[in-house]
């Protein structure tokens, strides 16, 4: 167990997310953020998004500040810093407290490799396994570990050693590392040839934080993948959430930051060093490309989805069969040379530079995990005949 953080009177806590059109996804941060707050008793503890979900990060220190904080703790709810982490939220940080005197803002490193956060993906796995009827040994099992997916390579092989502590602690017979966009390998070219290597079972585990909509993606490739090769036990590993254990590392995050100790990985870091394919990204500019999208959310408290939203109800021939007002993606256009696919699996242009994945030409990616019809999206395109309802979509 973590030791107890103690700390000034005038200082709080701010945990900084990246936001989801999903709102379980959002929810669960919001969960997470007052299972953080109650783990330090006495502190002011907010959070915020950098986009698509309210509050916005700006709101919670507004939030904070009214309160009397003068000093803050500032944390990335992410696993992996990449540029969410190291650009978009310090740079949204930054602005603020230049623009507030006598306001000070401290930013945390990302949770990272961490004994504890293997130690709770373990679990996660073990819970699969348990919830199989199957009689099938480690040994004849193969794990695949689907990270977020970065167009920053320390991030990236963070989650190869993440698969790697949990393939030789937990003694699989084999482990295998696919993202779900951006880098390479995708989770269904991944699936494919793991499930020809011989095993009778694949358990595949999320290594997110959070639900969201690239979560029910991989959750649908894993069906799709079960469905082509029936002869192999296909296990679904659920997300870490709030474990105990997260909660606990997020509070050693914020113990680093008291102590001088929050430093991230700068020497594999392409915006600091030349790494192999990436050296003309050194010394970018720290700025953030969220602004356009903060707070924008909502519109979909009467989806069909029930707030587990797969983006369906974003798709304006949906809406029409379902009786659905539109809510289409926010519309907004930039003279930019590259175009930038997020999470949420749209594509738009900025008015900075943003530099293009070396690799984008790769067979086995990188692209957005495209949606596969699973249970999730076959159900929702079965009730086409459903009589139609008012509200929005």
């Amino acid at each position: 167990m973590s030791a107890p953080l103690s700390l000034p009177p005038d200082t709080g806590i701010m945990l900084c997310g990246h936001g989801s059109r999903n709102r379980l996804a959002v929810d669960e941060f919001a969960t997470l953020s007052n299972r953080l707050k109650s783990a330090i008793p006495g502190v002011p503890v907010e959070y915020g998004y950098l986009e698509f979900a309210d509050p916005v990060i700006h709101s919670g220190l507004d939030r904070l500040r009214a309160g009397g904080v003068r000093k803050v703790l500032a944390v990335p709810g992410m696993l992996f810093a990449a540029g969410h982490a190291k650009n978009d939220i310090p740079s949204v940080l930054n602005t603020y407290a230049a623009s507030h005197d006598g306001f000070e803002i401290v930013y945390g490193r990302e949770l990272g490799v961490d004994l504890k956060l293997i130690r709770a993906a373990g679990e996660r796995i073990g819970e699969a396994e348990r919830a199989s009827s199957g009689n099938i040994s480690r040994h004849e099992t193969l794990l695949v570990v689907v990270g977020r997916g970065a167009s920053d390579p320390d991030a990236n092989s963070n989650v190869a050693k993440v698969m790697r502590m949990l393939w030789e602690g937990m003694g699989f017979g084999w482990g295998e590392t696919a993202y779900s966009g951006v880098t390479f390998p995708l989770v269904a070219p991944a699936l494919d040839r793991a499930a020809r290597l011989g095993f009778r079972r694949i358990i595949v585990f999320p290594y997110f934080l959070f639900t969201g909509i690239l979560v029910n993606r991989i959750y649908d490739a894993v069906d799709e993948a079960a469905g082509k090769f029936p002869d192999i036990e296909f296990l679904k590993a659920p997300y870490l959430n709030d474990h105990d254990l997260v909660i606990e590392s997020f509070i050693e995050r914020l113990g680093e930051i008291e102590t001088g100790q929050n430093l991230m990985n700068c020497s594999l870091c392409k915006f600091r060093e030349r790494v192999l394919g990436f050296e003309d990204e050194v010394g970018a500019v720290q700025q953030s490309h969220h602004h356009h999208v903060e707070g924008i959310g909502g519109g979909l408290e009467n989806c069909p989805c029930k707030g587990d939203c797969d983006a369906s109800c974003r798709d304006e021939e949906f809406c029409r069969v379902h009786g659905l007002e539109f809510t289409p993606l926010h519309a907004h256009s930039h003279e930019h040379e590259h175009e930038h696919e997020h999470e949420h699996g749209h594509s738009h242009s900025h008015d900075h530079h943003h530099h293009p994945y070396p690799h984008a030409d790769h067979p086995m990616g990188p692209v957005t995990l495209p949606r596969v019809q699973g249970p999730r999206a076959r159900a929702l395109k079965g009730a086409e005949n459903a009589p139609a309802k008012n509200g929005s979509g």
